[in-house]
Parts: structure tokens; C-alpha cells; sequence
């Protein structure tokens, strides 16, 4: 099935392109099959379910901690918000954790959610340790990504957030909008580049990975 997804601008990332008001990506199966202003879109591919979506899609972005969120972080489940609250646990506070095999698999599983969560369809390729992480990336359709390049490690908090010490969104992005390539997108609810880098990846209303749904803030 073909799927138009278009917002307020368009971020292909594609080098030399420049934003495009009112721009659109359709998608058909897992791959990208046109992109540019949403008439022209519209009117090459007539049969196209329509996805209309507030502020900026952009490419999905790479998240450089996976190894840290996933094997040196516990993510809460919602049950236990009112005794640890929402923040993944590290140090002190992980180690104090009485931990068994399927409590662990459910909080990688929730990283990865969080992860898809911040727009997230890309992770940094690491040597991962722990084998309920690696059968858990691989099941998640999450791309592997060169990690030649990261914003630094942050001191206070694991980083769920891609955009987080970075210069600008660009740097954040896994791959260019390209036409062909895989359909790995992130849209945010911000009206522009500049306010998306001051927000942050919180403001991300719906992830698409690899031409799916993955993520709809409701």
C-alpha cells in the first residue's frame, strides 16, 4: 500500500536540498518512492492513503547511546512510576534493583520504545554484550549506523535524545530522505529546524520505521 505522509515542512537532509513548505514523502512498502511539495506528490500518486501530520518530518534519527540506554540503564515499567519514577536508572540506583531475566528483557524492550518514542530509527553500531539486547535490536527493524562520530557521553542522564550537544538537527539524522531508500522517518511538532533543535526530540508525534508506524503520540 502507497502512504503519503506530509507535514508543515519537509527536512529531507538530501545534500544541497532545501526545506520544502508543505512537502511529502510517500512510502510504498519499506522504501521511499517520491518526495517534494505535496501537490505535486498528491498528483503523481492519486491512489495513496494520506497521512497529514503538524510541524516538520524529517529522516529518523541515529541515537549514538543504544549500548548505554539498553545494557547499563533500567527503563521503569509505568507500574512502577510512583516507587522509581519515569527516568531510566543507572549506578547506585540499578545496582540496588533486585533483577531478574524477564524484568530485564521488558526494560530493554521499553528502552527501545522510548527510543521510537524520540524519533529514533537508527543505532549507533557498538559491540553489545548482552544477548536479550541483541535479539531485542533485532527484532526491533532499529538500522545499525557507523559510530565514527558521537556528541560526547552526557554526565547527568542517559540521552534518549538524539538532538541532544549537537550543532543542528542535521547531524542527528541516520540517513537523507532519498528516493529508494529505506523509509526510516521521524515527525516532530515544531514549526521549524530551529525550534525542533531547541525543543529537542520530545516533541516527536509519530515514527515511521522502515515504511511502518511505529510510534503515534495519541
Amino acid at each position: 500500500m502507497l502512504t503519503l505522509h506530509t507535514a508543515g515542512l519537509l527536512l529531507t537532509a538530501a545534500p544541497g536540498a532545501a526545506p520544502v513548505p508543505g512537502g511529502a514523502v510517500v512510502v510504498d512498502g519499506d522504501r521511499i518512492a517520491a518526495t517534494g511539495p505535496y501537490e505535486e506528490v498528491a498528483a503523481a500518486f492519486p491512489q495513496a492513503r494520506v497521512r497529514r501530520w503538524p510541524g516538520v518530518l524529517t529522516p529518523g534519527l541515529r541515537q549514538w547511546y543504544a549500548k548505554w540506554l539498553l545494557e547499563r540503564c533500567y527503563h521503569p515499567d509505568p507500574r512502577e512510576y510512583d516507587e522509581l519514577g519515569e527516568r531510566p536508572l543507572t549506578g547506585e540506583r540499578l545496582a540496588a534493583l533486585e533483577m531478574s531475566e524477564a524484568r530485564w528483557a521488558g526494560s530493554v524492550r521499553r528502552g527501545i520504545q522510548q527510543m521510537l518514542r524520540h524519533g529514533t530509527t537508527a543505532v549507533a553500531r557498538s559491540r553489545f554484550d548482552d544477548p536479550v539486547v541483541t535479539t531485542a535490536l533485532a527484532r526491533s527493524g532499529l538500522r545499525f549506523v557507523s559510530e565514527a562520530w558521537t556528541p560526547g557521553v552526557p554526565v547527568d542522564e542517559p540521552g534518549l535524545d538524539p538532538l541532544r550537544n549537537v550543532s543542528g538537527p542535521a547531524v542527528a539524522f541516520a540517513e537523507p530522505l532519498t528516493v529508494g531508500g529505506r523509509a526510516d522517518l521521524a515527525v516532530f511538532d515544531v514549526p521549524d529546524e530551529a525550534a525542533l533543535l531547541e525543543a529537542g526530540a520530545a516533541t516527536c508525534v509519530a515514527t515511521v520505521l522502515a515504511g511502518r508506524l511505529v510510534y503515534r503520540r495519541r
